[in-house]
């Protein structure tokens, strides 16, 4: 009982430190950098959670449950999608266009099931090299979900807080933190697109490694 307990409590703890991951981070950076309310912001932290863990729960339950393999060039093509999205958002936000809102629950949502789609193969076989037994690596998946979307919405509270404190006081610094965040969504889709380039996406035989 108590293993059970503490693989459980793991799958919780390390869901919230898959939020932080940097491709996360930088694309809900992207859609907060406008907000200036902390509650909103973390409101859409936890969308963005909610649409990351239905696509874990569906294809990484499924690789689970049924011992599924992801052709490479399918996982590369998944991962592809995530930095023509992270490109996408930061041209968005240089251009000054609203990237989302509280107000909006598509689009957090939507970004989070891109990032789901990349990232469940590598978390079902985490899952599955470390809990054989197939029903509780789905209730792991389950709290793993869970605590990515606590993570989530503290982090976008955290990088709202800047521009609430300074949005009564200093006009120009919401801006800022804008191209900022759209310089950095920009930079990282480019680098994700080229690595998956380098590793054969449009290649005759890719090479792929779930991370």
């Amino acid at each position: 009982m108590l293993s059970w307990i503490s693989i459980l409590l793991l799958g919780f703890l390390l869901g919230m430190r898959h939020a932080t991951d940097a491709d996360h981070v930088v694309a809900v950076t992207t859609i907060v950098s406008e907000e200036c309310s902390v509650r909103r912001a973390s409101g859409i932290g936890a969308l963005w959670g909610i649409g990351h863990s239905i696509t874990i729960l569906l294809v990484g339950g499924a690789i689970v449950a049924f011992r599924l393999t992801i052709p490479p060039r399918l996982g590369l093509a998944l991962e592809f999608s995530v930095a023509l999205m992270l490109i996408a958002l930061g041209v968005m936000t240089l251009a000054r266009r609203r990237v989302g809102s509280a107000r909006s629950m598509t689009r957090p949502v939507a970004v989070g099931v891109v990032h789901g789609l990349a990232g469940s193969a590598f978390v079902a076989l985490v899952v599955l090299a470390a809990v054989p037994e197939t029903w509780l690596a789905l209730v792991y998946l389950a709290l793993f979900a869970v605590g990515t979307i606590a993570g989530m919405a503290a982090i976008t509270a955290a990088i709202a807080v800047p521009s609430a404190l300074s949005a009564q006081r200093f006009v120009g610094v919401q801006r800022y933190v804008q191209i900022a965040s759209g310089v950095a969504s920009l930079a990282f889709g480019l680098i994700l697109a080229h690595q998956g380039v380098a590793q054969g996406l449009f290649a005759a035989v890719p090479n792929w490694t779930p991370r």
